[in-house]
């Protein structure tokens, strides 16, 4: 065996990138179809790189779900990271990567609040505190030794990932002084791609690591689990350096991401928020209860088929992702608690079932009656002492009445008073008669 060569660079090691971004990479290199290992880099003080270190990079991935009706649950002993450094430790080290010719690909994960710009490091720091300053600092290196530049594929969960993190590091060659030639070398040299990724990663298994551990037949401190569906759709087309398609997995090379993200946002978020507060209403804990309770799994079907994806052109590839959202949600491996997807649901609410109520509404000239039902569960579930959400909306939301509510512009971006004598009459329902009969009047 020669030299190990290092190709890729991540910014993250949580079970997240583990699951979906390194199993890749191990698949393209187990199929010889790449060869090329990950070097990790932990992007804040505290994390995992020492055990990853001890575990000389390798861990075990379950991918566990239902695909084509059939339960699948495989173990892939995962062998694509060479090594992690912590650049709160070893700073050098982590500079010294730019001087490897073999690096190529930049992926991150540093979640939602990751890529922002502060403005307050200094490029002497070792490292500057947030992700986009570290990244300028060490493509600044790069661009000194003369070597080319990098394909980014930013993860994190936002609108325009690739967009917004190469604003920042411009901000830092700015601010830093860093000269024309090298902002032109990153306009130039680098392939920044907006990014939309899917995978439920439930990560490391707690309650079900004696088990697991059997299997395996040695401890892994780092087992990772993660449901079998995946989609990373990706701005650009890298192919022929990256083979994913050819290595048989649901990679889209694309011009644009954002027919992908209004879908996956409408059909599987807007799914999720429109069914949980009702379904803990009604009772249930989590998501499989859902699934298996009639009454709920056919107000989640209504809501998916009937009112969220004609408002998207009701097309092939919408109803077969509805198809598999229904699927993934059934998953018998992932305890999704209900309460944990109601966190902070007014704004979840907003920029994911409203857009497809008001286009339903455009469209059809009339309310579409379950998004219609769930903007009143949500009302009805925020009187609760289970809401959780920031203080400011619990209190108002408490104490608000439905009018008062739907008026609030600063909630949905608008004057939802149209919708008030339906929501009112549901709401009613809901509180007088339970969440069984308010079902029974949409269903």
């Amino acid at each position: 065996m020669g030299a190990v060569k290092e190709t890729v660079m991540q910014f993250g090691e949580g079970g997240f990138l583990r699951g979906f971004v390194d199993y890749f990479f191990h698949k393209l290199n187990e199929k010889g179809l790449y060869d090329g290992k990950v070097v990790v880099i932990q992007p804040i003080e505290k994390g995992l790189i020492h055990v990853l270190n001890d575990q000389k990079g390798q861990y075990n991935l379950f991918l566990r779900g239902i695909e084509n009706g059939q339960v699948v649950n495989e173990r892939t002993e995962i062998h694509s990271i060479s090594r992690a450094i912590n650049p709160y430790e070893d700073y050098a080290a982590y500079l010294e990567l730019a001087h490897n010719p073999d690096l190529r690909v930049i992926v991150s994960n540093t979640t939602e609040a990751g890529i922002e710009y502060l403005g307050t490091e200094k490029i002497t720091d070792a490292p500057p505190k947030s992700y986009p300053a570290k990244l300028t600092a060490f493509l600044y290196e790069r661009f000194k030794t003369g070597l080319g530049g990098f394909i980014l594929l930013p993860c994190e969960l936002i609108d325009n990932n690739a967009d917004q993190l190469k604003k920042c590091v411009l901000q830092y060659a700015a601010l830093w002084q860093l000269g024309d030639a090298f902002v032109n070398w990153i306009e130039k040299e680098n392939h920044f791609c907006n990014t939309l990724v899917d995978r439920i990663c439930t990560g490391y298994p707690a309650d079900e690591v004696e088990t697991l551990t059997k299997q395996i037949g040695y401890e892994d401190r780092l087992i990772d689990t993660a449901e079998i569906f995946h989609l990373w759709v990706i701005q650009g087309n890298f192919e022929h350096e990256l083979p994913f398609n050819k290595a048989g997995y649901n990679i889209v090379w694309t011009d644009d991401v954002t027919p992908y993200k209004k879908r996956k946002v409408r059909i599987l978020n807007g799914g999720h928020t429109s069914m949980v507060l009702a379904a803990r209403l009604y009772g249930l804990e989590t998501v499989g209860e859902c699934m298996n309770d009639q009454t709920v799994s056919s107000f989640l079907h209504h809501c998916i088929f009937d009112e969220i994806i004609p408002t998207l052109g009701n097309t092939e590839t919408d109803i077969a992702f509805g198809k598999a959202v229904l699927e993934r949600f059934s998953n018998p491996f992932i305890k999704h608690k209900l309460l944990s997807i109601a966190l902070n649901s007014v704004s979840k609410f907003k920029v994911r079932v409203l857009p497809s109520l008001l286009a339903y509404r455009e469209q059809f000239g009339k309310n579409p009656k379950c998004l219609t039902l769930s903007l009143a569960a949500l009302i009805a579930f925020y009187k609760t002492d289970e809401a959780n959400d920031l203080p400011e909306v619990m209190a108002f939301m408490k104490q608000a009445s439905v009018a008062e509510i739907l008026a609030k512009e600063e909630y949905w971006d608008m004057d939802l008073s149209f919708l008030k004598e339906e929501v009112e009459a549901y709401y009613q329902t809901i509180q007088t008669k339970g969440m069984k009969e308010a079902f029974a009047c949409v269903l």
